[in-house]
């Protein structure tokens, strides 16, 4: 046995070498994230700073100095370096580098500790080996600082005023030095085996303090999860030809593969912040390496990577890799497609990549620039998107304007978990501070919200409340405008366009088309809303509400029904009601094409059709309108209980929509009619309406000699239609459920007010999980959902079945209507891209 095995045999006891832990079948509860991590990449191939990670509930050991000997003997050998003596002849030398990982990922772990090792006596030859001596004495610095109050309890104050009376490193080493001789009455000490004890002793008491346990009941973690600790080579070498670095796998903002990051001269630092850093193109020795490297990873994580790096003597080598947080859905639907183009993985695999919760991030908006904007400040582009509000520099005043209804633009130095509200009602962040992987990064990302972030040349001053950069002093509650695709921010309002849909995102959801099972329609009242919709791949109209027709200009004509005095009036009433829908569903049917397109008829309380003002044409017709108040109208007199007491309106209806199916038909179109009738409680109310849409069809044929073909069927929104949808499918060709009204009446939920009045302390207490109003309530509304879809099916077997709620639109609920067996959901147009995704997640789901 060599001298070499010889100290890996004596050291592994205590420490196990990077890319050993795999071997020995360790895992995370063993090694910490961070082991298994870097065990992952050398079974990759990749290179990897020299490293050993202390096992978890292992790390005091370390401060016994022959067992942290051992280890840095271990370490030298793999490294190839040395720390200690002979360091004004060896060329090569090292110090090192302490981190921690615990057995899951955690945000609120200690600081790494860099640059132990160092001491009076090897200082200056080091700095000879560099060049430079400010970065390792600004790391000198920190880790004493650590150090002093972690390890050797020196008081915190003490320690502040020494930082205030020295803000140059260079000067505060000797004064912290001072400070920790004349405190503990020894010496720091020069050995790197006795520094190395003494930083995992900090270390570790950092994260058994009070501190570090608040951060781990935050995180809702056990209090006595333990730490494994990491102690990495930091190799030096010359100025020019060493440094650090970060970098991710692609363009966050076009989601292209384009590796992209910054890079540090000098030695390896935790603290203080090294600053903006240059591009990767000045890494020495290029980064070809980089190239070889993400092109492993990718395909390895399924996701953007993101690696921290070394380079030594032009040698590139890992300090940590990993798949990149949040790091938005257009990077991720570009990596699906290439990846699964590559036959990396297959397109099953692609579409799961892509979660549908994060799909409108792929249509955010972006500013549409002149040249004569005034820019700002630029920064990273952290999340992508485009933003247009007023400063807040505060959590508190971005809350306050956001509860007003204003656009928010929160720009701080950076944020924290404290400030998560306000960064979600916001609506863009911008930080002076931080990077591509900082919180306010994260968070926009996650939530869609446009960030920028290290805009280094905004100055912040809270006392005046004023945000400067490059000369232009803008006050808070001024107007910024935030493109979160380039990383820029100007002064003022700048004009917004909606995005459009990524060639990558068609792809991927034609693979998502091919596998779902559901279909997709889309909520839509006019020709515009259809033809955005059918571009976004809807398959034809689940909801055209008849009663949206009549809003605006042509609110008269229902109010001429409504309030009509006499059967002259009425008829006349209607003769125009006629007209003026034949018009628009000939419009409406010229786009829906050969489409199928489901038509409610009118389903709208009589009071919004009355006139907002109060003004009627004389005391009798305000008379006729004080008898129709009702005291619940979302209970009253409307849907098919309006059509049984004026039995004219439902075949006018429908004759102006046959009508209108004639025209197209002319003109070679063939829509796909279906005709429903709403609010349906009694079996008796659907026999009624589907007679007088018979009655309407006939009409039509002998006026045209044209046989429109149609579907007749129900709608169901009341809980008793629910139970009653057997007798009801027997009259009906189709049935749709119109789950925001099924939920309110379910619930006994007044949906206009229920969110304003006592929903939010509902779910600040527990009660409820989601607002029943966005996500279908599986087991109240989804119950009568799945009971009256099998009583249907039980006697009408072919009964077509949908939904044409918001709740059409929802990831999660979709994923329940999909397991029910029905056949499609209908949503709003900007909805469609996401219902088609979620439809494609439920049916992979199911298999």
């Amino acid at each position: 046995m060599t001298l070499f095995d010889n100290v890996i045999h004596a050291s592994t006891r205590a420490a196990v070498p990077y890319g050993q832990g795999r071997a020995r079948g360790l895992g995370a509860d063993v090694l910490g994230v961070h082991g298994v991590e870097m065990d992952n990449l050398v079974a990759l191939g990749l290179p990897v700073v020299p490293g050993l990670t202390v096992p978890i509930g292992s790390g005091t050991g370390l401060e016994n100095r022959e067992t942290a000997s051992t280890a840095i003997d271990l370490l030298e050998k793999l490294a190839v370096r040395g720390i200690w003596p002979d360091v004004r002849t060896e060329r090569r030398p090292m110090l090192m580098h302490l981190r921690c990982s615990a057995p899951v990922a955690v945000s609120a772990l200690p600081p790494a500790i860099s640059a132990i090792g160092l001491s009076s006596r090897n200082i200056d030859a080091l700095v000879e080996v560099i060049g430079r001596e400010r970065d390792i004495y600004d790391s000198w610095a920190a880790n004493l600082r650590f150090v002093a109050e972690g390890a050797l309890e020196i008081d915190t104050d003490d320690l502040d005023d020494l930082d205030d009376d020295h803000p140059d490193s260079r000067a505060r080493v000797p004064a912290l030095l001072e400070l920790i001789e004349k405190s503990t009455g020894a010496p720091f000490p020069t050995d790197p085996a006795e520094q190395l004890g003494l930083a995992a002793k900090a270390m570790l008491a950092r994260w058994a303090s009070p501190r570090g346990q608040r951060a781990r009941n935050a995180l809702s973690l056990p209090g006595d999860l333990g730490i494994a600790l990491h102690v990495r080579a930091l190799r030096l070498g010359s100025w020019d030809e060493s440094g650090y670095g970060s970098a991710i796998s692609r363009d966050l903002e076009s989601g292209k593969y384009a590796p992209h990051g910054v890079f540090h001269l000098g030695v390896r630092r935790a603290d203080p912040n090294p600053g903006p850093g240059a591009p990767l193109t000045h890494t020495p020795g290029g980064v070809q390496i980089l190239d070889q490297i993400f092109a492993t990873l990718e395909p390895h994580l399924r996701a953007v990577a993101e690696v921290e790096f070394e380079v030594r003597d032009r040698q590139l080598a890992l300090l940590s890799a990993g798949a990149l947080e949040h790091p938005g859905p257009r990077a991720v639907t570009n990596l699906a497609v290439d990846l699964a183009t590559g036959r990396s993985i297959g397109r099953d695999d692609a579409v799961r990549m892509l979660e549908p919760d994060l799909m409108q991030d792929l249509l955010h908006a972006q500013l549409t620039l002149s040249g004569r904007e005034h820019l700002l400040a630029h920064g990273l582009p952290a999340s992508p998107g485009a933003a247009t509000g007023e400063i807040a520099l505060s959590s508190e005043r971005a809350l306050r304007l956001a509860a007003e209804g204003k656009n928010v633009i929160l720009v701080a130095s950076e944020t924290s978990p404290a400030d998560v509200p306000a960064l979600l009602a916001a609506t863009a962040v911008i930080t002076s501070n931080g990077g591509l992987a900082s919180h306010a990064a994260v968070v926009a990302r996650g939530a869609g919200r446009p960030a920028v972030c290290g805009a280094t040349t905004l100055r912040i001053d809270l006392g005046a409340a004023t945000v400067t950069s490059d000369g232009i002093t803008l006050s808070e509650g001024d107007t910024v405008s935030v493109n979160g695709r380039t990383g820029d921010v100007y002064a003022g309002a700048v004009p917004i366009r909606p995005a459009e849909p990524s060639p990558e995102l068609e792809v991927l959801l034609g693979w998502a088309d091919e596998i779902r099972q559901l279909g997709v329609r889309t909520n839509a009242d006019n020709a515009e809303d259809a033809a955005t919709a059918f571009r976004l791949g809807a398959e034809g109209i689940g909801l055209c509400r008849t009663e949206h027709q009549f809003l605006g200009d042509q609110l008269p004509l229902v109010q001429r029904l409504v309030l009509a005095e006499n059967e002259a009036e009425e008829i006349e009433a209607i003769a125009a009601l006629t007209a003026a829908q034949q018009s628009d569903f000939t419009d409406l049917l010229r786009v829906v094409g050969d489409r199928p397109i489901t038509v409610r008829l009118l389903d709208a309380p009589l009071h919004e059709f009355l006139p907002s003002d109060g003004h009627y044409r004389d005391d009798a017709q305000a008379e006729r309108a004080a008898a129709t108040h009702e005291s619940n109208p979302m209970l009253g007199l409307r849907g098919v209980r309006f059509a049984m007491v004026q039995t004219r309106l439902y075949p006018a209806q429908a004759e102006a929509l046959f009508r209108a199916w004639v025209t197209v038909n002319a003109e070679g179109l063939t829509p796909a009619l279906e005709v429903m009738i709403p609010l349906v409680s009694l079996p008796g109310e659907l026999t009624e309406a589907i007679a007088q849409v018979h009655r309407a069809a006939e009409t039509v044929a002998a006026d045209t000699g044209v046989t429109v073909p149609y579907l007749v069927g129900s709608m169901i929104e009341t809980p008793r239609a629910a139970l009653l949808a057997a007798p009801l499918a027997a009259e009906a060709q189709f049935l749709s459920f119109g789950t925001n009204d099924l939920t309110q009446l379910t619930y006994g939920f007044s949906r206009d007010d229920v969110e304003k009045t006592m929903l939010a302390h509902y779910l600040e207490h527990g009660l409820l999980t989601d607002s029943p109003f966005a996500v279908l309530d599986r087991d109240g509304v989804g119950a009568l959902v799945s009971l009256a879809s099998d009583s249907a099916r039980s006697v009408r077997p072919d009964v077509k079945l949908g939904v044409c709620g918001e709740h059409g639109g929802d990831p999660d609920s979709i994923s329940f209507l999909s397991s029910v067996g029905l056949h499609y959901v209908s949503c709003s147009p900007r909805r469609v891209p996401v219902a088609r995704l979620a439809a494609a997640h439920a049916a992979l789901e199911a298999e």
